[in-house]
């Protein structure tokens, strides 16, 4: 058997874990053979492949970003669709597809699957929001890195009696805040699950400063302030028509310091939550998702992904993942808030 494998979507660490679990299981175990698109579905839709061999995959694991490359290119525009690429995968002699990828890269093999390819996916993001799966692997590398640079803008902040406010990813959940924010000792943790009036931030922040403390807010990008509808967002839309988000903090730090009288700086963590190396954690999950993955192709389980249940890899279909957001239960945000202030 053939397969092909691609990458879509924003980079993650553990990406190459996965390509190399997969590729290594499916040789040694199958004798199949292994091909990736590159840059995501671009390479799909384009027919832009490359030869996997067994060499190509040796120490990738703990490398980050994508051996393949990614992009956010969505399957069904400029001249995609199931047809041209049933047509490249039949021209290339591919038989199935591993889609390595989140919400919108799942959604799209989904609606390729329901047109009788042949895919199964594994779920990839940074911000753990995806359904169906306890953990997904990039997450534990983004609260590592975001932690760490939380605890940089501790020192500094004190140095300087400075409120200091970190952003960091999450699209329209919660989960890097809350573990960051929680290993990091925030005054004030900010989700976009829980309302949070500027009054009740300040008062937070006062509490800290009161105490003597430098106070320290994380913010997740997707947080919406009480009395606003919709999150921040100035970079208008993806591929997959979904808002381009960030820059809360920038607006929440003159309105603090306004209310506070505390100089209050912001810093967006940004694309470094998503670089460097996978963590421990990581690249165990990544290379158990891959070798699962090629379970999921011999069986025929078309239309599925991967996924963490306790310890255990299990299999899921599409609709499981994608039917709703994974968000913060409330039950766990007002475990952090006993810590607030």
């Amino acid at each position: 058997m053939k397969i092909g494998i691609l990458t879509s979507g924003g980079d993650c660490p553990g990406l190459n874990a996965v390509i190399r679990g997969a590729v290594l299981k499916g040789i040694a175990v199958h004798g199949h053979e292994f091909v990736g698109f590159l840059d995501g579905w671009r390479g799909v839709v384009e027919g832009d492949t490359v030869d996997i061999p067994r060499t190509m995959v040796r120490g990738i694991a703990k490398q980050g970003g994508t051996i393949l490359g990614t992009s956010r290119t969505n399957p069904f525009e400029n001249n995609g669709g199931p047809e041209v690429i049933r047509a490249n995968m039949d021209r290339l002699g591919i038989d199935a597809l591993i889609a390595i990828g989140g919400e919108g890269t799942l959604a799209a093999a989904k609606r390729l699957t329901d047109a009788g390819l042949k895919i199964v996916g594994v779920p990839k993001t940074v911000d753990n929001d995806l359904d169906a799966t306890d953990y997904t692997f990039g997450f534990d590398t983004a609260v590592e890195i975001a932690t760490e640079a939380i605890d940089r803008l501790r020192t500094t902040g004190e140095s300087h009696h400075r409120c200091m406010i970190a952003e960091v990813m999450g699209r329209h959940v919660g989960w890097i805040a809350l573990h960051a924010g929680m290993a990091a000792g925030a005054h004030a943790i900010l989700i976009p699950e829980q309302k949070a009036s500027m009054e009740q931030i300040a008062e937070w922040v006062v509490s800290a400063r009161d105490r003597g403390r430098a106070p320290l807010v994380v913010v997740a990008e997707g947080f919406v302030p009480d009395g606003q509808e919709t999150p921040h967002s100035e970079r208008g839309l993806d591929t997959f028509g979904r808002p381009r988000l960030g820059g809360i903090s920038e607006r929440l730090a003159p309105e603090l310091e306004a209310m506070t009288g505390i100089e209050t700086r912001a810093t967006v963590l940004g694309h470094i939550q998503r670089g460097g190396v996978p963590t421990a954690f990581d690249r165990v999950l990544a290379t158990r998702l891959g070798m699962a993955a090629i379970d999921s192709v011999v069986e025929g389980r078309w239309g599925t992904m991967v996924s963490l249940n306790g310890t255990d890899i299990v299999h899921v279909g599409f609709d499981a993942a994608l039917g709703n957001l994974k968000t913060v239960p409330k039950h766990r945000y007002d475990e952090a808030a006993v810590l607030f202030g």
